[in-house]
């Protein structure tokens, strides 16, 4: 009989990844629930800042349980498991006042890159709507703005 581990290797450090990364965030209420979030932003060798719109289920439940976890399966081999505690930094963001600024300060980085395989893209999205392309450029400005500022 196999006997199963949850043992898997560890990062010390967040690699880079490109920016139009989806992620997928994982909250609980005790039950899992996974959300796409787009183009988090490396804050730090252990921090990430997403953007979240204010009316999210996953907002609500991360301030009730902060500990999450991030999945970002991006293109360059980066194929990693951030778990740590999101917080809230900004209720409001500068020109997106329905959108929140999320910090999750990262206590485990789960490499999940295999000798089998490499990663060549993450998940892909396409934006239809160019305002909403333009918007989600504005916000992700805004957090590597915040991320070089808190370095």
């Amino acid at each position: 009989m196999t006997q199963l581990t949850s043992d898997h290797p560890e990062l010390d450090v967040l690699p880079q990844w490109p920016q139009e990364t989806i992620a997928v965030l994982v909250t609980t209420d005790p039950a899992p629930h996974a959300i796409p979030v787009s183009w988090p932003v490396r804050a730090g060798d252990r921090r990430i800042l997403i953007s979240l719109k204010s009316d999210r289920g996953s907002l609500a439940r991360l301030r009730e349980r902060p500990e999450v976890a991030l999945l970002i399966l991006g293109g360059g081999d980066v194929a990693l498991c951030a778990r740590g505690e999101a917080k809230v930094i900004a209720e409001e963001m500068p020109g997106a006042q329905d959108y929140v600024a999320v910090a999750l300060d990262v206590a485990v980085i789960d490499d999940h890159r295999q000798s089998a395989f490499s990663v060549a893209q993450g998940i892909q999205r396409t934006v239809l709507d160019e305002f909403e392309l333009n918007a989600l450029k504005g916000r992700v400005a805004t957090l590597r703005d915040w991320a070089a500022n808190s370095n």
